[in-house]
């Protein structure tokens, strides 16, 4: 089984989730806003992708940080702290299988060829 790692109300998670459904792939859904998410959780994240893909620089939360506070995320643990602070700049969604990410966010194509492979 997928965990689907995001936010309820954002819309690219939603269209994961439908496409998900229409595809008839078993997932189960952690939303951040609800449920937080974890200091080692990230770090095996940023293990597997980097800190960098992590955050989502085109979001609104993002862009609205203050621009010494986006210079200041210069390595792992700078981000971590961001993300911990405000876990809606994490790239979203977030698909795990067996503690593994096998996509980050949503790529329809990528979905198909990781997705639809896995039993």
């Amino acid at each position: 089984m997928y965990t689907v790692y995001g936010i309820a109300n954002c819309n690219t998670v939603k269209k994961a989730l439908d496409w998900l459904k229409a595809n008839q792939v078993a997932y189960q859904f952690h939303d951040y806003k609800k449920k937080s998410i974890t200091v080692p959780k990230l770090q095996a994240w940023s293990q597997q992708v980097g800190y960098e893909l992590l955050i989502n620089k085109k979001g609104t939360t993002w862009k609205q940080l203050p621009l010494e506070v986006q210079q200041a995320i210069q390595n792992e643990e700078t981000a971590i702290g961001l993300m911990m602070e405000k876990n809606s700049v994490i790239k979203r969604p977030l698909i795990e299988h067996n503690e593994q990410i096998v996509a980050l966010g949503f790529d329809e194509t990528r979905y198909q060829q990781v997705l639809l492979q896995q039993p």
